[in-house]
């Protein structure tokens, strides 16, 4: 067999198919693919794992981050906020002399520039951040300019001094006349009457006009010899309000042990008179004895014996509040009824002793032990007032004055008007009343105090006050809304003093119960009145 010959020639590579060449691309392309997206893949898992971590050191750094703190800031003496303010207050300065000056266009530049600085005291106090030197370098180089601009104006600082003084004094004097005026509408309204008062009070006249019957009641009472017996419980009250002092007569009769002996003495004025007159005739208080009398009938209180009356009568009282003491303006003050506590003796001189009621008291418990509480030799019972520091002496009156001070110590307590025990026979034996006077001709220029009656009531009674436990009376239900109801309940009279009065719309809510208990709201007058 023939063999073939040794072929030492290179062989010839085979190409590969096209199909081949695809699928090995294709194959490629995918697992780079794959490998991309596991890549991915495993840093979001990264991410979720992080990111709590690092909102937590977030939720640190928010914490532990000191804000600034501005008032620190203004304090510094290198703080650029501290250089703005103190510019911008002179800058306001010279606006006001600017524009007195006419010069207009040197306030309005003043006045641009003073709001630029507000603008970036508000900007890093809402961002808690300092200012910066480029913020302020600005700001503080146009201001010193300005400044030096009115210097240059003949706005030096001795002018600047002067108008500002005027200014500030200008607006004291507003401050004040607003303070005043806000206190005597305040007391206005206080000692307005509801409109329906004013309809029971027009009824019940009628009724003494019209009914002779109720006249002649009335002249009997006036006439009883229960007035005059020292044996039984005497209360006197000065007012012209029907409601108040209804309500006063009634809470006392009701928590009393035996109403029958009690005697009431009302003072009121003449426009008054009738209808306090048909009230307690027509109406029956447990058998105690009401008397009414008008302010009018004093013949004896006239302006040559009492100098409150002097002053009231005089044409120019009215110019008094000019002097300081705006109380006066208040009706209550101008009168007479407000002083009568002062000539209790006179009016009832066969008592010996009486209790002083304001109209504006409700009696919770019997008051008739304070007859038999021994006063020590004094002449007035009453309540200290001297919890609190500015009921001290020293805050009613005027110790500059050497009379005062030479006589009574300012550290001395006050006490309250609103529930008093009177002795009248030490009373008159101290011509106390002698000393009201002569505390009044003192203060015939407002120099030794201001306010009210109070004052002369603490120098007429000075040294000669008991005082009494503080439950017997409580005082601030006309004005203090957080008064401890404990004590409330405790006390034997609470008193509405102040401006926010019980029968008025704009009384305490939480205290109005306690006066409105003890009025008649069943009475056919007080129904028609209300729904008419």
């Amino acid at each position: 067999m023939r063999r073939r010959a040794a072929d030492y020639r290179r062989r010839v590579r085979r190409r590969l198919p096209i199909w081949i060449w695809v699928f090995l691309v294709l194959f490629s392309v995918a697992g780079f693919v794959l490998i991309f997206v596991q890549h991915n893949y495993q840093d979001q898992d990264q991410d979720r794992v992080k990111q709590p971590v690092l909102e937590q050191n977030a939720r640190k750094v928010k914490v532990t981050h000191k804000k600034l703190n501005l008032t620190k800031e203004i304090a510094s003496a290198n703080s650029y906020a501290r250089q703005l303010l103190e510019q911008m207050t002179l800058a306001k300065a010279y606006v006001v002399i600017a524009k007195e000056h006419n010069n207009l266009h040197l306030a309005w530049q003043l006045s641009s520039n003073i709001r630029s600085c507000q603008f970036l005291l508000s900007k890093a106090a809402m961002r808690a951040e300092a200012i910066t030197q480029d913020e302020a370098e600005p700001l503080i180089s146009s201001l010193s300019a300005l400044i030096l601009k009115s210097q240059d104006a003949h706005y030096d600082i001795a002018t600047t001094m002067m108008t500002m003084k005027s200014h500030i004094q200008a607006l004291e004097e507003r401050a004040n006349a607003a303070t005043i005026q806000s206190a005597v509408f305040g007391q206005l309204a206080a000692e307005s009457l509801p409109k329906n008062l004013h309809c029971v009070n027009v009824k019940l006249l009628a009724d003494w006009i019209t009914k002779k019957k109720i006249q002649e009641l009335a002249e009997e009472k006036n006439n009883s010899p229960r007035l005059l017996d020292n044996n039984l419980y005497h209360f006197c009250l000065f007012s012209d309000n029907l409601l108040a002092v209804s309500a006063v007569v009634n809470s006392t009769v009701s928590n009393a042990d035996h109403p029958k002996q009690l005697v009431f003495h009302v003072v009121t004025n003449g426009a008054n008179y009738a209808a306090m007159q048909a009230w307690f005739v027509t109406n029956d208080f447990k058998g105690s004895m009401i008397e009414v009398q008008k302010v009018e009938d004093f013949t004896w209180l006239n302006a040559s014996y009492s100098p409150v009356v002097r002053k009231l009568s005089e044409n120019n009282f009215q110019g008094y509040p000019l002097e300081g003491s705006q109380d006066f303006l208040n009706p209550k003050y101008i009168s007479l009824l407000h002083h009568l506590q002062f000539y209790i003796p006179e009016i009832y001189p066969h008592l010996e002793k009486v209790v002083f009621l304001d109209d504006d008291v409700i009696v919770q418990k019997d008051i008739t032990p304070l007859f038999s509480l021994d006063l020590h030799g004094n002449i007035n019972g009453a309540v200290e007032t001297c919890l609190e520091a500015f009921h001290r002496l020293y805050k009613y009156l005027n110790f500059s004055n050497p009379i005062v001070s030479s006589k009574i110590d300012p550290q001395a307590c006050g006490w309250a008007f609103g529930l008093n025990v009177f002795d009248l026979v030490a009373w008159r034996n101290a011509n106390v009343t002698a000393r009201y006077h002569y505390w009044q001709e003192q203060n015939a220029d407002g120099n030794v105090w201001k306010l009210g009656s109070l004052p002369a009531g603490l120098l007429a009674f000075y040294g000669r006050t008991e005082p009494l436990d503080r439950r017997w009376h409580v005082l601030g239900l006309g004005y203090d809304v957080n008064i401890d109801s404990r004590l409330i309940e405790s006390a034997a009279v609470i008193h509405f003093n102040g401006n926010l009065k019980p029968w008025l719309k704009f009384g305490i809510a939480r205290y109005k119960p306690l006066w409105q208990r003890y009025v008649n709201r069943t009475h056919p007058y007080l129904l028609d009145c209300v729904t008419s």
